[in-house]
């Protein structure tokens, strides 16, 4: 059986989820403000709102605190001269291989949060799927970027 991949992404992408998993916290508390609304039109019992309260503070809770903690300690990858390994996920743990002669295209991106602290996501792309190391440190994504693009190129040409 293959070792699990030794390399790890960076310890600042727990700040990117947790603040991500608290926006999208607050989209859910749309909820609540709008039965406040209605309950001044129609008469609705007040202890739903209470109850989207609790319900919403612990999904909050789970998207802020666990969820980025558990996707962190889980998420590994390495690069091998013949492939892409990847390993990821909570409760179902995918293992994903990528030969390095299907690789077609490798890029970074980082989003406004991503840039914010300095990291970036590398995109590996096939001629089937899309694959993504995200929240690297700038300077790893773009030397990791390079490197899965020169053993590509490598790989292309010795088929």
């Amino acid at each position: 059986m293959r070792p699990i991949p030794s390399q790890k992404i960076s310890k600042s992408a727990l700040k990117v989820w947790r603040i991500t998993g608290l926006f999208e916290t607050l989209l859910f508390a749309i909820f609540p403000v709008g039965y406040l609304f209605l309950i001044h039109f129609f008469q609705f019992p007040k202890w739903i709102v209470w109850l989207l309260i609790l319900i919403i503070f612990f999904i909050g809770i789970i998207k802020v605190m666990i969820i980025p903690t558990i996707r962190w300690r889980r998420w590994r990858y390495e690069v091998y001269e013949s492939e892409v390994d990847l390993q990821y996920g909570m409760i179902v743990i995918r293992r994903v291989l990528i030969p390095m002669i299907r690789v077609q295209h490798v890029d970074t991106r980082q989003g406004p949060l991503l840039r914010r602290y300095g990291l970036a996501t590398v995109t590996i792309t096939t001629a089937a799927t899309v694959h993504q190391i995200p929240a690297l440190s700038e300077g790893r994504a773009a030397i990791l970027r390079d490197q899965i693009s020169k053993l590509a190129t490598e790989a292309d040409k010795d088929v």
